[in-house]
Formats: structure tokens, C-alpha cells, sequence
């Protein structure tokens, strides 16, 4: 919160107040209060099949992004530990790739439209690490793909970057380099050294995202270069991929494992 320099004028003061309310982010994101889904991730082995399933292999063209991951569901890979979910990107050769990683998703078990969608994660760190916790719409029976679906992407975050994140959604017109984006950056401090809750609430005609109880951007149909395309079921996604241009490859300054530390996911809806 910036401090208001003192102004005589009432007047004067009372405009200055007015833009800081207009403008203050800082505010706890409550509007949906309903919980619906939640796991916390509280008995070890392989995390609940009842909530998630998994994303095997190399995809195609790595996923759409030239990634050099190879995803499994081996216990090297993800694995709930000590009250956390742990997904591991490791550097091995298997199955023809370099690395090995993990990708959950709740598809065919848990979509929900609307709600308040928040995850408590510690980052994974290093040049060419791309860890992220983001939303797919259903394909409604096959006869959509992306970026028609739409894909709202409630954290990513380069690894080489580790005080930074974005969220972002992805439309037609505006996938890929055209989403529409915007960062938010951690003072005096980093994501890959402590716990914090990425999350969104998002209703008919907007999608607030927040970091902790920081409300940073807001983005609503007037904001899209093209159809609105988020008034439909959406899955849920927790991934560490290894490389791809967003984030580049690896280097040799990059330790390897690196682990994505997930406390909790939870998931309400306004009634």
C-alpha cells in the first residue's frame, strides 16, 4: 500500500483516496465460499485415484511446446510424502527422452464451470524447468479442440525466473504468444523456497487470479481479441515440464531432481 503524502485540502485528500481504493490489489478473494473438491494430500503413496489420473508419455510435438519430458506415473516421478505431493523432473534417459517428469489431471473426474480454483505449491527451480497448475476446457464430446476449449493457466512460471509467475488464459485468436497475460513478481523473496497459494475465481464474465491474498489482475470478455470461451466445464492440471520454448532447455547450471511441492488443492463454488 503506498502512503499518502499529507494534503490539506479535504477535497484534495478525499480524490487521493478514491484512486487508492480504485486501485489498491491487495484484498482476499472470497466471492465463492462452497467446497466442493479438495485433496490434502494426507496418505502416502500414490496420490487418489478417485481425484486424478495421469498424462503418459511424450505428447505430441512434446506436448505442443517441444518439451523434452517424458511424463509417467512411477513413484520417481509423483508420489505423495509427508503430507505433500511431490512431482520429481528428473535428468535420465527413458523411454527415448532425457528427463522424466509428471502430469496429473482431474479430466473424467472432477470439472466444475465457475468457482474459486487455489493450489498452496512450492516451485521447483533452474533454467529450462516450466512447473504449472492450470485449467482445460472439456472438449464437449470431441468436436472441439484447443484453443476453442480455452485454458486458463492460474500459475506457470519460467524456473529461471524464480520470484516470478503469470497467469494467463488462451482463446481462439489469442493462444499461444497472442494469450492474454500478466506477471506477478515476489518481493524480497522466492517461490522455490516456501509455500504459496496460486488461484483464481472465475464467474461468468471475468477471472480474477491471485498469489496469496494479492488479487493481481483481472481478465473479462472486453479483454479477449476473440470469443469468450469459459462458460464450460473445466479439468484441472498440476505439471513440471522439462524444457520447451517457453522456458528453453536446460543448462549445466541446472540441478537436477528438482521437486513441485503441493500442500493442498481446493476447489469451491458459490452454492
Amino acid at each position: 500500500m503506498k502512503k499518502l503524502k499529507y494534503i490539506s485540502s479535504f477535497l484534495a485528500l478525499a480524490m487521493v483516496l478514491l484512486i487508492a481504493c480504485d486501485t489498491d490489489e491487495t484484498q482476499t478473494v472470497t466471492n465463492f465460499d462452497n467446497l466442493v473438491m479438495e485433496d490434502n494430500f494426507d496418505i502416502n503413496g500414490a496420490p487418489d485415484s478417485n481425484i486424478w489420473d495421469y498424462n503418459i508419455g511424450t505428447g505430441s510435438n512434446g506436448w505442443g511446446n517441444n518439451e523434452l519430458q517424458y511424463y509417467t506415473d512411477r513413484s520417481e516421478n509423483v508420489i505423495v510424502e509427508d503430507g505433500v505431493l511431490k512431482i520429481i523432473a528428473r535428468q535420465e534417459s527413458y523411454m527415448g527422452s532425457g528427463y522424466t517428469s509428471a502430469r496429473l489431471l482431474t479430466s473424467g473426474k472432477f470439472e466444475q464451470t465457475y468457482g474459486r480454483f487455489e493450489a498452496r505449491i512450492q516451485l521447483p527451480w533452474g533454467q529450462g524447468i516450466w512447473p504449472a497448475f492450470w485449467l482445460l476446457g472439456e472438449d464437449a464430446g470431441g468436436t472441439q479442440s484447443w484453443p476453442q476449449i480455452g485454458e486458463i493457466d492460474i500459475m506457470e512460471n519460467r524456473g529461471q525466473e524464480p520470484t516470478l509467475i503469470n497467469g494467463t488464459v488462451h482463446g481462439p485468436e489469442y493462444s499461444g504468444g497472442e494469450s492474454i497475460t500478466k506477471s506477478y513478481e515476489l518481493e524480497n523473496d522466492r517461490f522455490d523456497t516456501g509455500f504459496h497459494i496460486f488461484g483464481v475465481e472465475w464467474g461468468e464474465n471475468y477471472i480474477n487470479f491471485y498469489v496469496d491474498d494479492v488479487l493481481y489482475n483481472q481478465i473479462k470478455p472486453t479483454d479477449v481479441t476473440g470469443d469468450w470461451v469459459f462458460n464450460h466445464p473445466f479439468y484441472i492440471i498440476i505439471n513440471v515440464a522439462v524444457g520447451g520454448g517457453y522456458v528453453g532447455s536446460p543448462n549445466d547450471a541446472t540441478v537436477f531432481p528438482q521437486e513441485m511441492l503441493v500442500d493442498y488443492v481446493r476447489v469451491y463454488s458459490a452454492d
